[in-house]
């Protein structure tokens, strides 16, 4: 399917908007152009970007850093669940962990939070609201690169560095500008193209644009039919569940990393 005249919103989700880096990206002649990337946006502020994107034409894909999801196995215990009483026999990885959280563990190597069980799930409440805004309900998850019109995908830049070959750890903090930068390079020679000089200034200084920009490359791996999909026995699951899209891994697992993600 031709990609040009399509729109990417990479989105680092937080649990408010001052810690929210966006990322807007137009394919031009087969070429990504960030047209946009700052932080601290509003709902609102999205939703305005999202209309004038389909205002220009073409498809939109939204890639949110956040869980888009819970257990199933999970919400089954939870429901006939009183205090005080076991909640499972299951091992707690079993029970707090979606299978796509599994799936990249053996994959990659590296172990997203748990929404379960951790406070990336105030992260996931308030991408979940975001979806609602911007699309009043109707924003669907894409299953594959041929949806139409608007849809939504689950991204976690951690693994895109990584299978980029680029650095996915130590880059978030204030005193890591040089580290930032070599990222960016990476992201423009893997065909982002970050001409905009306010984009590169912001992105260098704060680390959630920076990753807002990766989800942008983690939503053309996808466009481009290049990222992992569930298996057809997992298909069923992950629509309950949600399901982490990353490029197909071609390196060796890391020790030791965890998502990035801080709410």
């Amino acid at each position: 399917m031709n990609l040009n005249s399509c729109h990417i919103i990479g989105i680092d989700c937080a649990t408010e908007p001052k810690k929210r880096g966006v990322a807007l990206a137009r394919c031009e002649d087969n070429k990504w152009v960030i047209e946009s990337a700052g932080v601290g946006l509003e709902d609102e502020d999205v939703r305005t970007m999202l209309d004038k994107c389909k205002q220009v034409g073409g498809r939109v894909l939204l890639a949110l850093d956040a869980p888009l999801g819970w257990p199933k196995t999970l919400g089954c215990h939870l429901v006939d669940h009183r205090a005080g009483k076991r909640l499972s026999q299951l091992d707690s990885h079993a029970l707090f962990r979606r299978e796509t959280d599994r799936f990249i563990k053996k994959t990659y190597g590296i172990q997203s939070l748990d929404v379960g069980a951790d406070r990336i799930a105030r992260t996931a409440h308030s991408a979940l609201n975001l979806l609602h805004t911007l699309g009043e309900g109707s924003i669907p998850l894409a299953t594959d690169e041929n949806f139409q019109s608007i849809s939504a995908i689950e991204v976690y830049p951690a693994a895109t560095l990584f299978v980029h070959d680029l650095k996915s750890q130590s880059y978030k903090n204030s005193e890591s500008e040089e580290v930032r930068k070599k990222i960016l390079q990476g992201l423009e020679e893997r065909g982002v193209s970050i001409s905009k000089e306010d984009v590169r200034s912001k992105a260098i200084k704060n680390a959630d644009v920076l990753d807002a920009i990766v989800c942008v490359l983690a939503g053309i791996d996808f466009l481009k039919g290049k990222a992992h999909a569930p298996k057809p026995e997992q298909a069923d699951l992950a629509a309950n569940e949600g399901w982490i899209w990353v490029r197909e891994n071609s390196q060796e697992t890391p020790e030791g990393v965890s998502h990035c993600e801080t709410p």
